[in-house]
């Protein structure tokens, strides 16, 4: 019997991306699939775009394995990319679908959005992986708890290699327990 294949939402600004954080994010979405993970984001631009590139570029990437959640209607809207296309027309609602289909969350970066979507994981128990050493929400809330209705932190790593890597060990506990 085949098990489920775990969801890692990655999340992050949707704007134009500096080459390093374009680097980084293609390379957690390719890490994502080789570790056996399917990715989601929101579906657009900047990181959600780049993180679907990364993922279909990865050698066991199978269709499917990108999916995303769209703000709008359109299902035109969605990053050349992605594979499931879901148009919410919930506007910045969204941004809950997108973490509650996930098992683990992975912010890089990001503005008012992605706080939106750590808190609402947050509340929601998801696991959340936050990359330092970049612009935005990611960088300043990673080692922190945002509260005390759990036990644990936002988990801080500084590389792709180092929230894939953290991202499975999280599932591998979750789901062997």
């Amino acid at each position: 019997m085949m098990s489920r294949r775990p969801i890692l939402a990655v999340i992050g600004i949707g704007e134009t991306l500096s080459a390093d954080l374009e680097r980084l994010s293609l390379d957690i979405g390719a890490r994502a699939i080789e570790a056996g993970f399917r990715v989601c984001t929101g579906g657009l631009g900047g990181v959600m775009s780049a993180v679907c590139r990364g993922a279909r570029g990865a050698q066991n990437y199978r269709e499917g394995d990108t999916l995303v959640f769209l703000p709008g209607e359109s299902p035109e809207a969605a990053n050349e990319w992605a594979d499931v296309v879901i148009p919410t027309g919930l506007g910045i609602a969204r941004n809950v679908l997108v973490v509650r289909a996930a098992d683990i969350v992975v912010a890089i970066g990001g503005g008012a959005g992605t706080l939106s979507e750590i808190a609402m994981a947050w509340q929601l128990g998801r696991p959340v992986i936050a990359v330092s050493g970049v612009d935005g929400w990611s960088s300043r809330l990673a080692g922190l708890k945002i509260d005390d209705r759990r036990g644990d932190a936002i988990l801080e790593v500084s590389s792709a290699k180092q929230a894939v890597s953290e991202a499975l060990l999280i599932w591998q506990n979750t789901s062997n327990s």
